[in-house]
């Protein structure tokens, strides 16, 4: 079992930047692939950004790309997104989410594909 919490969440202007952290604690013995999602009212969860195990690949979704960068520090078990650029339309809760499928390379960007989900962190953009 993996335990997720998120941290980083706030309230900005728009333009501005945040930085979520998500640490894992509990059975992180596999090389599991992360992922950023987020949910807006009324709006069903959508993918923002995936890594994998050793932090070679990556994924965006196309309305954060050249504004977000996913990383992870697998020695602290924790992962990261730099949110920069920031819109109103960015306001959302942001979830973090590891999967069980192992592999150094592996990510993924399908919702489904991911196994073990924190409790989220919400994420405000005033205009």
């Amino acid at each position: 079992q993996v335990h997720l919490v998120e941290s980083g969440g706030g309230l900005v202007q728009a333009g501005g930047s945040l930085r979520l952290s998500c640490a894992a604690s509990g059975r992180t013995s596999w090389s599991y692939a992360m992922g950023w999602f987020r949910q807006a009212p009324g709006k069903e969860r959508e993918f923002v950004a995936a890594v994998s195990w050793s932090g070679g690949n990556l994924a965006y979704a196309d309305a954060v790309k050249d504004r977000f960068t996913i990383s992870r520090d697998n020695v602290k078990s924790t992962m990261y997104l730099q949110m920069n650029s920031l819109k109103p339309e960015d306001t959302a809760i942001y979830y973090c989410a590891a999967t069980s499928q192992s592999g150094r390379s592996y990510y993924t960007a399908r919702i489904n594909d991911y196994d073990y989900w924190g409790q989220g962190t919400q994420v405000t953009v005033s205009s």
